[in-house]
């Protein structure tokens, strides 16, 4: 007796078809289970069998052979439950032959026949979708599969009442809304740049990261409020769009921390910790999963007290950071993940960090050097804006004036980013940010007082090729947030202030 039933399998975010091949014939009691399965897929064996006789199912006492092909791929995790399941089942004749069998069943069983929740349902189902394809999920992942087009979802609670859904070839389609629909959702912010006394000149800075999705650097005295700037940042970001909800939910549905959501509706987040290790931000493992600069897609990666990371890991930074996308090889196999973030980061000017407090900071010319060198200076090339950020005066502090929201702010960004869509329509990329040297030339002309001024800053400040584009892209977001076509020279000069750390630091200092 042979059945033959359809799953799927992820390596990184992109899944595949695995056919389930379900043998049962006279012999001593086994069963086995081939095609390079890891522990998880073994141990399939038991929750199997306790979920059919727990079920009020009969399970075979003979030879019973589960193939999991393609035969040279790994198989990991308890996705295959189900499917191993209704085929042990199909193959005893304990369900009859119909068309929801030629579908792909995804899930974990309990030993009491109830079907749980998996993780990456979303990446797999979009991968091996085809238009008109069954499939049969837990009903904690039916959301999370309604965002797959084309395809017809079912879901079960329990064995036992999807087997009888089958007998009776009753199974319905799920009767869930759609989670499509982006328009009109509204992300309440924790933070908000009202509540932001001062620091105007750090506020302008942040407004032109947002609006062309630019890499910033906040460097400042301990309480001058890098960190608070950084997490007002997301309330002045534009929406997220449909393609990129579904880019970030394929994400996150891969790491198993969907947690219920069918779509991930706002931009991410993503503010590890120092003590981070290269692996966890880049992601990684036996299995490869994704990092943290892969959680960071389409949103912010911040990282707090930059030098604080270990050098392995800020040097991992650099690839992903002009690719969008970061290639991780392990033994059994390689995976790329994509990873297009703005990269927010924060320090201290001194090791202490109380410069120019001249009575509090004792620091070195030594080990200030040490301090900076923690970050090589490719990597601070990287950063398209660079703001140095003052203590705030207490007449500032206790004054009553309330600061621009965020909400005023986001407007203007979302008017710049529309014009950079506009404008991109046809290059394959949606901010300023993105655009490569030939798009550079093409989109950031300037004329012969512009170059001037930038020509002047190049010799003073010896900046690198990397640097020259990297003004130019931030002239052209300020032009936007403008409202100019062109280039002029205060977009220019401003984008050039935003240089800070192109000047020599230890000369600044001391």
């Amino acid at each position: 007796m042979l059945s033959k039933i359809k799953s799927t399998g992820l390596i990184g975010i992109e899944g595949y078809i695995v056919d389930v091949e379900v043998d049962i014939s006279n012999g001593l009691p086994q069963f086995d289970i081939v095609g390079l399965p890891d522990t998880a897929v073994k141990e399939s064996k038991e929750r199997v069998r306790a979920a059919i006789k727990n079920s009020g199912l009969e399970f075979p006492i003979k030879r019973i052979t589960v193939n999991l092909a393609p035969a040279d791929t790994r198989k990991e995790g308890s996705i295959y439950d189900l499917s191993i399941a209704i085929g042990i089942l199909l193959a005893t004749g304990q369900i009859p032959y119909t068309k929801f069998c030629n579908g792909v069943f995804i899930g974990e069983l309990s030993l009491d026949g109830s079907i749980k929740s998996v993780d990456g349902v979303l990446p797999m189902l979009l991968s091996v979708s085809k238009p008109g394809i069954d499939v049969v999920v837990a009903k904690q992942n039916v959301v999370e599969a309604m965002n797959v087009d084309g395809i017809n979802v079912y879901s079960a609670s329990t064995l036992s009442s999807l087997v009888e859904d089958l007998k009776n070839a009753r199974l319905k389609p799920a009767d869930v809304a759609s989670d499509k629909d982006l328009e009109g959702y509204i992300d309440n912010f924790a933070y908000d740049f009202s509540d932001i006394k001062g620091q105007d000149s750090a506020k302008r800075a942040l407004e032109v990261s947002a609006a062309g999705s630019h890499n910033i650097i906040l460097i400042g005295q301990p309480g001058v409020g890098k960190t608070m700037m950084a997490k007002c940042l997301p309330s002045i970001l534009p929406g997220i769009s449909y393609k990129e909800a579904i880019e970030i939910t394929q994400i996150y549905s891969a790491a198993g921390l969907l947690k219920g959501e069918g779509l991930i509706k706002r931009r991410p987040f993503r503010c590890p910790h120092h003590t981070i290790s290269a692996t966890a931000l880049a992601g990684g493992g036996r299995i490869p999963k994704p990092g943290e600069i892969s959680l960071a897609h389409n949103g912010v990666l911040f990282l707090d007290e930059l030098p604080e990371f270990s050098r392995e890991a800020l040097e991992i930074l650099r690839q992903p950071l002009e690719d969008g996308a970061i290639t991780i090889s392990r033994i059994y196999g390689t995976v790329m993940f994509p990873a297009k973030f703005m990269l927010v980061a924060s320090m201290n000017p001194t090791p202490c960090g109380y410069y120019p407090w001249q009575d509090r900071c004792h620091c070195t010319p030594n080990q200030v050097s040490r301090y900076i060198d923690k970050i090589s200076g490719a990597l601070f090339d990287r950063f398209d804006i660079q703001i140095e950020m003052a203590p705030i005066s207490f007449d500032k502090l206790s004054s009553t004036n309330t600061s621009q929201s965020s909400k005023k702010i986001k407007q203007r960004v979302d008017t710049a980013r529309m014009l950079q869509l506009y404008r991109y329509k046809d290059e394959g990329i949606v901010s300023n940010a993105q655009l490569n040297h030939r798009q550079i030339s093409k989109y950031c002309i300037m004329h012969e007082s512009q170059k001037k001024l930038l020509k002047d800053a190049f010799e003073r400040l010896n900046l690198s090729a990397r640097a020259y584009d990297r003004i130019l892209r931030v002239a052209r977001t300020i032009a936007d947030l403008d409202g100019e076509e062109y280039l002029q020279d205060n977009h220019i000069a401003e984008a050039i202030q935003y240089r800070s750390l192109d000047r020599n630091y230890l000369d600044r200092i001391y």
